[in-house]
């Protein structure tokens, strides 16, 4: 189940990722290049509206519909970018596709936390990012590669067939929660107490700085690509998410043997380190090793903090705490992504 719902997990984040290098392009094209901070902000804000739903939907009706329903907003998403013509109808889609990662990733860390033992939250959270980080570094490269060689509107298809492939393969695992109840009208009311879960607030005070960084880093980086004479704008991303890859399962171990806190500051201090360095790039490659060092400190920092918030959680109500800190994650990246743009 770990490894299908892995295998899901990438594609799904091929499928969103596969476009972003390409997307400030595209909106420029369309008439609205001062607009380019929003193709960040947008997707996030309306993931972080959707996440007490996703939370209290997962924690319901159970993990694996929520995990279908945020599948399949990519498949449609990516289907209609083709058929944009103006900047309004972009940005409105943007703010739509953001619905994607406001439900999967939520259900997807409950669904982890209901099948794998707690001494082992660490590696589990660490596979799952994994998973995603290595779907987030090869798609970029492969998106621009498609539009180089065939079109974009073919990079947009072939987005949704990842999605597609993602949604196939969820249908082969069975629900994880106890008792799901039907889904009704009444379960979308939600309360204050759907919108944060009190086990969580230091794990998202944690994500929502930490990620206030990668928000400016999505953003500005594409253009910083040209300038550096790059032709390929989603290499970077290959550097960045393929040291996430390979830092992620070290630092899911160390949380389990060392525990969570440690590993969390640590992976701060890198961070730190990294986002100076990667300001005095002066070249593609400069440019590519401090992507790494930055890599490096989010991947020994998102499995700790994942893990960290799954051994505070009430497990009748994971699916709300994960929620929690994922809206801190959005808020982070989001204002990230808004004011880095407005400073450019």
């Amino acid at each position: 189940q770990v490894f299908m719902l892995a295998l899901s997990h990438m594609l799904f984040a091929a499928s969103f990722s596969m476009i972003i290098p390409e997307l400030p392009a595209y909106l420029t094209s369309l008439g609205g290049a001062e607009y380019k901070g929003l193709i960040i902000s947008l997707f996030t804000i309306t993931a972080g509206i959707s996440r007490p739903f996703s939370g209290k939907l997962t924690d319901t009706i159970g993990r694996r519909p929520v995990l279908i329903i945020g599948t399949l907003v990519c498949v449609v998403c990516s289907l209609v970018y083709p058929f944009v013509s103006s900047v309004f109808a972009f940005l409105a889609l943007r703010f739509i596709h953001g619905f994607s990662t406001g439900f999967k990733p939520t259900a997807n860390i409950a669904y982890v936390a209901d099948i794998v033992p707690e001494h082992r939250r660490g590696e589990a959270m660490g596979i799952m990012g994994m998973a995603m980080n290595l779907g987030g570094s090869m798609a970029p490269p492969i998106g621009s590669e498609l539009v180089n060689s065939y079109s974009i509107d073919f990079m947009f298809y072939a987005s949704s067939g990842c999605a597609l492939v993602s949604i196939l393969i969820l249908f082969t695992l069975k629900e994880t929660l106890p008792n799901p109840q039907p889904y009704s009208n009444k379960l979308l009311k939600i309360k204050w107490a759907d919108v944060f879960d009190d086990t969580a607030i230091a794990p998202a005070i944690v994500t929502g700085l930490t990620y206030f960084l990668l928000g400016g880093m999505l953003t500005i980086v594409p253009d910083y690509t040209v300038h550096l004479g790059m032709t390929n704008k989603g290499i970077y991303m290959t550097s960045f998410t393929g040291m996430v890859v390979m830092s992620r399962f070290i630092g899911g171990k160390l949380s389990d043997k060392f525990g969570r806190p440690i590993v969390i500051k640590w992976g701060t201090v890198i961070l730190v380190i990294g986002a100076i360095l990667f300001g005095y790039s002066w070249s593609p490659t400069t440019l590519l090793i401090f992507s790494g060092a930055l890599g490096l400190g989010y991947g020994l920092l998102a499995p700790a903090i994942f893990a960290w918030a799954t051994d505070r959680s009430d497990p009748k109500y994971r699916g709300r705490a994960f929620a929690t800190v994922y809206i801190a994650l959005e808020v982070g990246i989001g204002l990230g992504a808004f004011i880095s743009a407005w400073m450019m």
